[in-house]
C-alpha cells in the first residue's frame, strides 16, 4: 500500500510517498481502508519533532480518518468488517490502510460521507472535551475563539453555538471571519488589530468573555486573557501562532480568572467512556444539523506535504482532507 512517511524530524517538505506492508489489527484493535484523513495542526508539529508525542522512525503521520473497516482483530465485538467508520488513530492516518485501537473507532453517523467523517472526531472531540468537560461553558454565556476559521475553531464555534452560548469568533482575514460566521459566529473581531480586545469588551458590555478558546497563542494570548471576564475561563488548546507564550500571572489574579489546559489525546486515553459519551453527543448534534465538519479542500497523497506546510503556516482555514485512494 501507499503512505505519507517521515524518515527523520524535519522540515514537512521532506515527507515522502512510498510503497509499504499493510498493517495487520491485533487484538481489541481494526484495520481500515482509509477514503479520507484530514489535517491536523499537531501533524505538522510531529513530523517537525515539536510534538510532545514523538512516534519511533520512521512512521505514517495522520491522527484521524474515515474509512471502511478491513479486519478485526480478536475481542472486538461492536464493529465488522465493511463498517463504515470515522476514527482517532494518533499516527498512520495518511495511508491507504491503518490500525486503529477499536475503542476509537466510531460508525459513521447516517449522512455523514468520508471527508466529513476525518474531520470529525479530532477537532470536534477535541472542541467538546474543552468546551463542556473543561469549560463547563453554559447557556448565554459567551465565548470568544482565537483562530476561529481553523478545524478546531470553527467546531468551537459550532458546538457552543449547540449548547446555547453567544460567540464571538477572532480570526485575521475577511475570508476567515466570514466562515466562522457562516458556522454560526454571532460576532467577529479582527485579532491582528493593535487594540482588538477593545472590541471584545464594547460586543459583551465592558464585562469580557465568560470563556476564551485559544487554539493559537503567541502575541494573541496575553489579550484574549485581559478579555477574559470576572471568573472568567481561559482554555489553553494549542498553538498555531508557533510562539508558546509566557502569561503575567497577575492577570489571574486580578479578575479570579482560570487558566485552564485541555489536552484531548492524553484525556481520552485515560477516559475513554468520556469519548464515547462525547462521540455520541456529537453525532446526534450533527443528525440535527447543529455540527458540519468545514471540508475546504481534498487533496491526493503526493499533495498532503504541501497542504500540510500551508495549514502549519495558517495559510489555509477549515478542514483540509488528503485521500489515499485517489
Amino acid at each position: 500500500m501507499q503512505a505519507l512517511r517521515c524518515h527523520a524530524f524535519g522540515p514537512i517538505a521532506n515527507l515522502v510517498v512510498e510503497d509499504i506492508a499493510s498493517p495487520a489489527p491485533g487484538a481489541g484493535e481494526v484495520l481500515i481502508d482509509v477514503h479520507a484523513a484530514s489535517i491536523n495542526y499537531p501533524d505538522t508539529l510531529m513530523v517537525q519533532g515539536l510534538y510532545q508525542v514523538k512516534p519511533p522512525l520512521p512512521f505514517t503521520p495522520g491522527a484521524e480518518l474515515a474509512g471502511v473497516v478491513a479486519a478485526v482483530g480478536d475481542g472486538v465485538r461492536h464493529l465488522k468488517v465493511g463498517d463504515r467508520v470515522a476514527a482517532s488513530t494518533g499516527t498512520g492516518a495518511f495511508a491507504q490502510q491503518a490500525v486503529a485501537e477499536a475503542t476509537r473507532v466510531m460508525p459513521l453517523p447516517d449522512g455523514m460521507d468520508f471527508d466529513a467523517g476525518a474531520s470529525f472526531v479530532l477537532a470536534y472531540g477535541t472542541s467538546i472535551h474543552a468546551l463542556r468537560t473543561i469549560a463547563k461553558l453554559q447557556p448565554g454565556e459567551t465565548l470568544l475563539v482565537l483562530g476561529a476559521a481553523g478545524g478546531v475553531g470553527i467546531a468551537a464555534v459550532q458546538i457552543a453555538k449547540a449548547m446555547g452560548a453567544r460567540v464571538i469568533a477572532a480570526a485575521s482575514s475577511d475570508a476567515k471571519r466570514a466562515l466562522a460566521r457562516e458556522a454560526g459566529a454571532d460576532e467577529t473581531v479582527d485579532y491582528t488589530q493593535a487594540e482588538w480586545r477593545r472590541e471584545v469588551e464594547r460586543l459583551t458590555d465592558g464585562k469580557g468573555a465568560d470563556v476564551v478558546y485559544d487554539a493559537v497563542g503567541g502575541n494573541y494570548a496575553e489579550p484574549a486573557l485581559r478579555a477574559t471576564a470576572w471568573r472568567g475561563r481561559y482554555l489553553v488548546v494549542g498553538f498555531a501562532a508557533g510562539e508558546i507564550p509566557k502569561l503575567p500571572l497577575n492577570l489571574a489574579l486580578l479578575k479570579e480568572r482560570a487558566i485552564l489546559g485541555v489536552f484531548w489525546g492524553a484525556a481520552m486515553t485515560r477516559e475513554p467512556r468520556q469519548l464515547m459519551a462525547d462521540l455520541q453527543q456529537l453525532a446526534a448534534w450533527f443528525a440535527e444539523g447543529r455540527v458540519t465538519p468545514p471540508v475546504t479542500e481534498q487533496v491526493p497523497l503526493t499533495g498532503a506535504a504541501d497542504a500540510m506546510s500551508r495549514l502549519a503556516t495558517r495559510q489555509a482555514m477549515g478542514k483540509l482532507v488528503v485521500r489515499p485512494r485517489g
